[in-house]
């Protein structure tokens, strides 16, 4: 085997790149290994252009193997991995997000990165993936701007910013329990930043600041090293062909369609305007060009071209007229809509938020601990008691086509609520339920996820969850003059074409106390710091805007759950009758739970969740405080006989599951001759505790100690 090492000190560990020839086919691989963690990443191009589906050909896959984590998971009939699980899909999100932005768009060829995890150790195999595939691709002879760099970042209560590169962080970001207040991924080059990816307990703009400056020194280290393995390996880039747009297209495009498409895209039919100017402009290309030898490529080329005029009208419109495609300022937030509830009282909560043309309906579900989903995954493992689950049907934005499915984008943007919400959501111990949240976009134009963000945070208010406080969501976007990145307008509450033709996607989730979430994706290169500082500092405005509107729908969280929801009743039993409550595989459990129609769910500290509707979980922690209840000599209850002993006494049950004997000498003050004579089966009796044998188990009972005159003496 042919092999070559590199090795770079980052923070408290150490990166090795070894480079050989086990992928030999591929264009370019290497593998990447830090504290036993070991990825794997390759790059392949095509050989041309061929079957290019007309848009840029740029393929990402994360792979986990459950061997790299030393298991045989999957179900009793399947040992194979399947679909990418959640964590898949989001790690191989965060590679396209960061490498894309680096690559000539006008490139027919397909391109490939596959980055498979070989050994799961302590180091975080995400961002030791997002480094290998730069460090694959700029190795490769696969034309790409890179390197990039990327780090973790993790804030302890305790001792500050904390720079994590490649470690762990926790999966639970509780800041009241010294744990991490943030967990930050930050990828770029060049002093510029291209991709972020944040979860933040209420961070202040100043602290994210700080944090993004310490991971961009970092960076920059990361990015020196890559370059200098580049220069050693001494790889000759592919020339691959692009061809610009021929005079002839630009020409009658200028002729006629500039005019119209620069007046046009501007106003409150702009985005409207836009997408029918490119369906006019196709179709004249395709009537024109029809018959040309090189047809196919000259219409790709004139609706490339329509792209590209419209990015510098809409650039040039910002930078020297602080003009926007609906004409709106610079820092205006389009008009909001809030609700918090009023759908239908089935649902446990809803939520309904418009920004402009963007709407959104969430509703609640809650449940019970044994609702929660499990997590079994390579790299995560346990349950998830809060969800946060977002749709994007085609309706939404005037098209058909395919409903439901797997989806990495619905994935992506659930996931960025989820973590925009989880820092509100309130501990097990004061809310024991388990919160499952769906957004629908009912039509977007801009910034679906970050009104989902929105919508959730009034189905929670709505349905009584006691969240610490109310969450908003905003996308901001900039405009850089591409001769002068000092020139530059930040744009807030991006809608349609500002997303599709601006330099900068950068959502920005969060309290009136701080951050909570934050994702930054880039059409250039990257931006810069102080471009963030500003950014950060605009959507905090806009936030506290939005919090204020969805304020006057409903201010604080309902006092109660909705009556449709399930009842949970929590008690703690001693740990050292956990077993006597589930009983023999399970028996007394499930025999409450029967009985009751409950949910029934213990831990290992003795906590004790019954859910149920209709009084079923009151019903159930009764018979479970009595079933762990230690009796005391003079208390005082009643019980059904369930057993008579010929000259003993007789058996009661009583309290639910506890048994006593009422020895026949407590029966009555007078003598009992025959048993039978005062009592049968089903007989219930008032009793008063008189002995408790805890060693044996044995509680003795008395009728006549409090009750003498209960039984008449029939002798």
């Amino acid at each position: 085997m042919e092999k070559k090492q590199y090795e770079l000190n980052l923070g408290d560990h150490t990166i090795t790149a070894q480079f050989t020839n086990l992928t030999e086919q591929a264009d370019g691989s290497v593998m990447l290994s830090s504290q036993d963690t070991v990825v794997l990443a390759t790059a392949v191009m095509s050989k041309d252009g061929k079957g290019n589906p007309g848009y840029f050909n740029l393929t990402v896959e994360y792979q986990e193997r459950y061997y790299a984590n030393g298991e045989i998971l999957g179900s009793k009939y399947n040992r194979r991995e399947g679909r990418p699980s959640e964590e898949a899909v989001l790690s191989g999100r965060m590679i396209d997000r960061t490498i894309r932005p680096l690559f000539d768009h006008r490139t027919t060829n397909a391109i490939q990165v596959v980055v498979t995890v070989l050994a799961v150790g302590n180091a975080d195999p995400g961002i030791l993936a997002i480094n290998a595939a730069s460090l694959a691709l700029a190795t490769s002879d696969i034309p790409w701007n890179g390197p990039v760099g990327a780090v973790h970042v993790g804030r302890e209560n305790t001792e500050g910013a904390v720079l994590r590169v490649g470690n762990y962080i926790p999966q639970n970001y509780d800041s009241t329990d010294g744990g991490y207040t943030f967990d930050l991924t930050v990828c770029g080059a060049s002093g510029v930043v291209n991709m972020i990816e944040a979860m933040a307990h209420e961070v202040s703009e100043d602290d994210m600041m700080q944090a993004l400056n310490l991971a961009n020194e970092h960076i920059t280290k990361l990015e020196a090293w890559q370059q200098e393995i580049v220069t050693d390996l001494g790889i000759t880039k592919r020339v691959v062909a692009i061809k610009d747009t021929p005079a002839e297209v630009v020409n009658v495009f200028q002729d006629v369609m500039a005019t119209q498409v620069r007046e046009g895209i501007f106003g409150p039919d702009g985005k409207k305007n836009l997408y029918h100017f490119e369906d006019e402009w196709k179709q004249k290309a395709e009537e024109l060009w029809s018959d040309h030898a090189e047809a196919e490529l000259y219409v790709k080329q004139a609706g490339d071209y329509y792209h590209h005029f419209v990015d510098d009208v809409l650039h040039e419109a910002a930078l020297t007229g602080n003009k926007r495609s609906d004409l709106r300022d610079m820092d205006t937030v389009r008009p909001l809509y809030a609700q918090a509830g009023g759908v239908s009282p089935v649902l446990h909560g809803s939520g309904i938020f418009y920004r402009g043309n963007t709407h959104v309906f969430s509703a609640l579900t809650l449940g019970g601990p044994d609702d929660a989903h499990t997590l079994e995954g390579m790299e995560v493992k346990g349950s998830k008691r809060f969800m946060h689950h977002y749709n994007f049907p085609p309706f939404s934005v005037g098209q058909t086509g395919r409903v439901g499915g797997f989806n990495r984008r619905a994935i992506g943007h659930g996931a960025l609520g989820e973590k925009a919400l989880e820092p509100v959501i309130p501990n097990k111990t004061d809310f024991p339920y388990t919160i499952r949240l769906v957004s629908e976009t009912m039509s977007s134009n801009g910034s679906s996820s970050q009104a989902s963000i929105c919508a959730s945070t009034l189905a929670l208010m709505d349905g009584g969850v006691p969240i610490t406080a109310p969450v908003a969501g905003i996308a901001m976007g900039v405009m850089i003059d591409t001769n002068d990145a000092s020139n530059y307008k930040i744009l807030t509450d991006i809608q349609g074409p500002e997303d599709h033709h601006g330099d900068m996607d950068c959502k920005v989730a969060g309290t009136r106390n701080g951050i909570t979430a934050i994702q930054l994706d880039v059409k250039v290169s990257g931006v810069s710091l102080e471009i963030l500082e500003h950014t950060l500092e605009k959507a905090k405005t806009a936030r506290l805007h939005i919090l204020d509107a969805m304020s006057e729908a409903i201010a604080l969280p309902r006092t109660d759950i909705s009556p449709r929801a399930p009842k949970i009743t929590v008690l703690t039993i001693p740990v050292d009758k956990i077993g006597m409550v589930i009983g023999s595989g399970g028996k007394t459990v499930n025999e409450i739970r029967e009985r009751t129609g409950a949910e029934i769910s213990i831990e290992d500290d003795g906590t004790v969740f019954c859910t149920g509707k209709d009084g079923a979980a009151d019903a159930a922690k009764e018979i479970i405080q009595s079933l762990v209840k230690d009796w005391e000599v003079g208390e005082k209850v009643e019980g059904e006989v369930v057993k008579i002993i010929d000259g003993v006494g007789v058996i009661v049950k009583f309290g639910g599951t506890h048994e006593g004997l009422v020895h026949i000498s407590e029966l009555a003050t007078f003598r009992v001759e025959k048993i039978e004579d005062l009592v049968k089966e089903g007989t219930t009796l008032p009793v008063t505790v008189i002995k408790v044998d805890k060693d044996r188990g044995r509680i003795g009972l008395s009728v006549k100690k409090d009750n003498p005159n209960f039984f008449t003496n029939p002798y």
